[in-house]
């Protein structure tokens, strides 16, 4: 896992966009499950689309629901682009 340009405190004031929950880095075990599905080409984003590469990361809002991806580790902070767990 490449890892993304965030510091703690950037992490700290990032916000989901849709709900303003505080955000966390995913696990190695969820984000392994996460490219696999990419890999099988089963995963969709909150906006229908098949994900095609795999996730350098994710972060994971405080209810747990939904991730939003990192490519290129950068955070893709868009609600469209979400991945509902």
């Amino acid at each position: 896992m490449t890892a993304p340009l965030l510091t703690e405190q950037s992490l700290s004031m990032l916000r989901c966009p849709e709900t303003r929950q505080t955000l966390r880095l995913i696990d190695a075990a969820q984000l392994a499950q996460l490219n696999d599905k990419i890999a099988a080409r089963t995963l969709l984003n909150r906006s229908g689309s098949k994900l095609e590469r795999p996730l350098d990361g994710g972060l994971v809002r405080e209810d747990g629901q939904v991730v939003y991806p990192i490519l290129d580790r950068i955070p893709i902070l868009l609600a469209d682009e979400g991945i509902q767990l």
